[in-house]
């Protein structure tokens, strides 16, 4: 580990050795930020991350939202981020989502969150820390995103590989907070939680069982993978996991299903 590089996934141990770095911006999205919290970190409320328009639940923000957000955190072009929150990773890996959606490749999500952190009776802060406003520049990355449109235009097609990372239920149609149940054509139901290692403080489990659990529901490196939940929360944790794992091309579709299963025009499979 260089100074200028830090592991994608970075352990607890890690961390606590580079705390106090420069070029670091270390972001806690943890619901109890007051009651104690890694020493540096700033707090991000996840609110700001998403942008609703019901019934659509948590669409990326607009560029000068987005612009307003990073300056808001200080963050510039070579500041290395660090996020955690405290419930498996999934606030934290929606907002390193937004990052590289962004433009932003310089990340990290903190492996087990604060949960992990707590487990090995690292240090906390009690105290706020404030961010240095800095002035920001937004440069999107189409490439990490899929709208319903792109969707529409790419089912069935068998060089792309499409993720719901919600409950089976969901999956089926059983359940569904939205107008319509079911899943996107040709989708397959890995749901996120697959991923977590719970006697391991919320890790991820290994390379190994990962790369078995996607590959064997055809969810392969040589294909585009495109995942999707509710709110593209869960799925913006199954993108970072596949991340990890060096798939070469992926997207989150940040509508999903608030948006698919609320639309009367889309295709649906029960």
């Amino acid at each position: 580990m260089t100074r200028d590089r830090l592991p994608l996934l970075l352990e607890p141990h890690e961390l606590q050795a580079v705390l106090g770095r420069e070029d670091l911006l270390l972001v806690d999205l943890s619901h109890d930020y007051d009651q104690g919290h890694i020493p540096g970190a700033v707090h991000l409320d996840y609110a700001r991350v998403v942008n609703p328009q019901p019934p659509i639940k948590a669409l990326m923000p607009e560029p000068p939202q987005l612009r307003e957000l990073f300056s808001s955190l200080g963050l510039d072009t070579d500041t290395h981020v660090v996020a955690y929150d405290d419930e498996g990773g999934g606030k934290a890996a929606r907002f390193l989502w937004t990052l590289e959606a962004a433009g932003h490749s310089r990340y990290s999500l903190l492996d087990g969150g604060l949960t992990a952190w707590l487990s090995e009776h690292r240090p906390t802060d009690l105290h706020a820390t404030a961010a240095v406003t800095r002035p920001y520049s937004v440069h999107l990355n189409e490439t990490t995103i899929a709208d319903k449109k792109y969707l529409l235009n790419h089912l069935h097609d068998p060089a792309i590989a499409i993720v719901d990372c919600r409950t089976p239920e969901e999956y089926a149609g059983e359940y569904t907070p939205a107008r319509r149940g079911g899943h996107i054509p040709g989708a397959v139901n890995i749901e996120w939680t697959l991923t977590i290692d719970q006697q391991r403080h919320l890790r991820l489990k290994s390379a190994h069982e990962l790369r078995a659990l996607y590959e064997d529901m055809g969810v392969t490196p040589d294909k585009e993978v495109i995942t999707y939940c509710h709110s593209h929360r869960r799925s913006a944790h199954s993108y970072f996991v596949l991340k990890t794992l060096g798939y070469p091309r992926l997207r989150g579709y940040p509508g999903s299903w608030s948006e698919w299963g609320n639309d009367p025009d889309t295709p649906v499979e029960p």
